[in-house]
């Protein structure tokens, strides 16, 4: 099971996504997190609850999701009541709900202000693609805090000697001439005021940070950069929320696992 089972009790669990698994998925023959989290406790529970012995498909109700190429936490619900209580926790807009989730991000790009926001409405294209619009009908607004942890300069990245060859290799003689050297490889703290579908990866693109290994919404820079160390350097490292039935906080964190944070700021997570 690629799934890594952090917390669990009788109303939830808390579990570590590895990027690239999908949290659930409509694909015949493709594995998920649900998928393997039913897998689990169809076999921890074997004879030993009635709705097991009667067997009745394991319950696994799925609060909020992660793109597929983003590692971080989830919790999941194991039965309705939860289910309901977490939802009603995300449910709550402007960071009013109980139910928060903290981000890290590492980006290419000239490094802004140390601190900041992003306000932006974004639209669901045909392609399955976040479109930054104008204030329009079916644009919904999106929000996001960051928060600059370290940076890389170019010629830090571009001496820097990664497993198969440099940091750098990616990218061709023509893209190498145009990079500017202001920019550099920021490592970033993100936490959301609102949930849109993929609102992080963008929006940061939007501000001329388009995260590593993001191919969706990447630069050719971005994307070279990120193809050496794995998937979308996006992590969710932090999730904090309400038990569902005891009404205690609930508070998780990790490190990042992904190869970009790895490779590029190893020491601040070491």
């Amino acid at each position: 099971m690629r799934t890594e089972i952090i917390y669990e009790d009788s109303h939830v669990l808390v579990v570590y996504k590895p990027g690239g698994l999908a949290t659930q998925t409509a694909r015949a023959g493709e594995q998920d997190v649900v998928g393997e989290l039913k897998n689990y406790l169809h076999r921890s529970n074997k004879g030993k609850t009635a709705s097991a012995r009667a067997g009745e498909e394991p319950y696994v109700g799925v609060v909020h999701r992660l793109d597929q190429p983003v590692e971080g936490l989830l919790v999941f619900a194991k039965n309705r009541k939860a289910a309901a209580s977490l939802t009603a926790q995300l449910q709550k807009t402007g960071g009013s709900g109980m139910l928060h989730k903290c981000y890290y991000a590492a980006a290419w790009g000239t490094p802004p202000a140390p601190e900041g926001e992003l306000v932006d409405y974004l639209l669901k294209s045909r392609d399955n693609r976040a479109v930054v619009a104008e204030q329009q009908s079916g644009a919904k607004k999106a929000v996001l805090r960051y928060r600059i942890l370290g940076t890389r300069s170019l010629e830090e990245v571009f001496s820097r000697e990664l497993p198969g060859g440099s940091a750098a290799a990616g990218l061709t003689a023509s893209s190498l001439k145009s990079v500017s050297s202001e920019k550099a490889v920021i490592l970033a703290e993100i936490y959301l005021l609102t949930g849109r579908f993929h609102q992080i990866r963008a929006q940061m693109a939007h501000a001329g940070l388009p995260l590593l290994g993001d191919r969706k919404y990447g630069s050719e820079e971005s994307c070279a950069l990120g193809a050496r160390v794995g998937n979308v350097a996006l992590c969710a490292h932090s999730l904090e929320f309400a038990h569902p039935v005891e009404g205690r906080q609930m508070d998780f964190h990790i490190e990042p696992r992904g190869g970009a944070f790895r490779e590029f700021f190893g020491n601040i997570f070491s």
